[in-house]
């Protein structure tokens, strides 16, 4: 015969693992979802140009007594660190912009990055990368860089162990890697948007012409084996024209554009 004590304590331990079976990993409340997916299920994120808006964008902020200054743009970022991920606990809460959290999404939080931003986040231990869009606030920890999504963390294999020394990116959208070599004294576009899908540009275009008091058209461009379509407003005939319209576009929350020749 078993013992009183002893059969509660075997009965507590079957409990517990039936929790972390149906949970995932057990996370301090935190956890995968019933429904466990594979990494060949995950897609990245499809980088767009999203306006900057206020929600999510306060700067500075404070949380835990520590303050945060949110980058004005994301251009040319790169940095390692520990990334985490968050699950269950935060499934249908409304991130940092007011958009639902989905663990199944391609998503992250980020704690000084613009919302949104679109960056490629690689796993240093394996190579696997992932592109994401940030659209929330965190990780609060001083020793963590990123928190991903679920899925994000199933994509870059650290599910388990729970964190990874990671590289994070920022994809531009806007093609400003190919525009450094350009003379500034030879602007005559702003270049607000360059963009795999047709469809897209030309929503973005129908857009930016309900607000821009100039031409705003499509152009597209072979980009090696790639046919990509810019968005641009022009052409400018003089620097103080040009920077008019930049201002003019900065207040529609699309950014200032990047000048082109």
């Amino acid at each position: 015969m078993i013992p009183r004590g002893s059969l509660y304590a075997f009965a507590s331990v079957q409990l517990l693992l039936l929790i972390t079976a149906c949970s995932g990993i057990y996370r301090g409340g935190d956890g995968a979802p019933l429904r466990t997916i594979a990494a060949s299920e995950v897609r990245d994120a499809i980088p767009r140009a999203d306006p900057i808006k206020g929600a999510g964008n306060q700067s500075p902020y404070t949380v835990r007594g520590v303050r945060y200054q949110v980058l004005k743009n994301a251009l040319g970022y790169k940095e390692r660190g520990i990334a985490s991920w968050y699950g269950v606990k935060f499934q249908g809460k409304q991130t940092s912009n007011g958009e639902k959290f989905d663990l199944y999404g391609s998503t992250a939080a980020h704690k000084t990055l613009p919302i949104p931003s679109y960056v490629r986040v690689t796993n240093q231990h394996n190579g696997r990368s992932i592109v994401v869009r940030v659209n929330d606030r965190g990780p609060f920890h001083a020793d963590r860089l990123i928190d991903l999504s679920y899925a994000a963390a199933v994509k870059l294999g650290f599910v388990e162990k729970g964190t990874a020394m990671v590289e994070v990116e920022h994809i531009s959208v806007t093609g400003v890697e190919d525009l450094r070599h350009i003379d500034i004294g030879g602007y005559r576009y702003i270049q607000v948007g360059a963009f795999a899908a047709a469809a897209v540009a030309e929503q973005l275009q129908t857009e930016l012409a309900q607000l821009i008091g100039a031409p705003v058209f499509i152009s597209p461009v072979q980009y090696g084996s790639k046919l990509m379509y810019r968005v641009r407003i022009g052409p400018f005939t003089s620097q103080d024209e040009l920077a008019a319209a930049q201002r003019q576009l900065k207040r529609t929350e699309y950014g200032p554009g990047q000048p082109l020749p």
